[in-house]
């Protein structure tokens, strides 16, 4: 090994060094860095499965979300239903309050048109037996006894109006 150029104890001596360096970085630095890594891969595992989960739980909470919208909808919409069915209720009783507020001015109406017309006809009668006492009391040119006469004419009148009504 001299011919090539190698002497043989510094090889060996070269060789335990190199082989000491190598257990030294070994035991050294390649545990610690595989440790380290070991650790890195895990927490890129964890953080890879927390993201899974937290989008799991993302879908899981958007299901939830758009089934309460929909719930929500379907309220609101039921809702206004109820609304518009209330407004055509009240619109009803409205209109059947008012009309029966006008049939109720009606009759008041007419009745008070029958009190007049009969206090009208009760009038007229008193003015046309008074015109009718002195119409005959001028025609017979004698006095009669007023009441006598006015009983006769009343009497006479309201046959005739029974008649007419019959």
């Amino acid at each position: 090994m001299a011919e090539l150029g190698i002497d043989l104890p510094t090889f060996v001596a070269q060789l335990v060094s190199f082989l000491i360096l190598m257990g030294a970085l070994i035991f050294l630095g390649y545990h610690p860095i595989r440790k380290m890594l070991d650790e890195r891969a895990e927490r890129i595992k964890e953080g890879m499965a927390q993201a899974e989960a937290s989008r799991e739980e993302y879908v899981r909470v958007r299901m939830v979300v758009e089934e309460e919208i929909s719930r929500a909808r379907e309220e609101a919409q039921a809702i206004i239903a109820e609304a518009a069915q209330m407004g055509g209720k009240l619109k009803d009783e409205a209109k059947q309050e008012a009309r029966k507020e006008a049939q109720a001015i009606i009759d008041r109406a007419r009745k008070e048109m029958d009190q007049e017309r009969a206090m009208s006809i009760d009038d007229l009668r008193k003015e046309f037996v008074e015109t009718a006492v002195i119409i005959a009391g001028k025609v017979i040119n004698e006095t009669l006894d007023r009441e006598k006469h006015r009983k006769l004419i009343e009497k006479a009148l309201e046959e005739s109006i029974s008649f007419k009504r019959n």
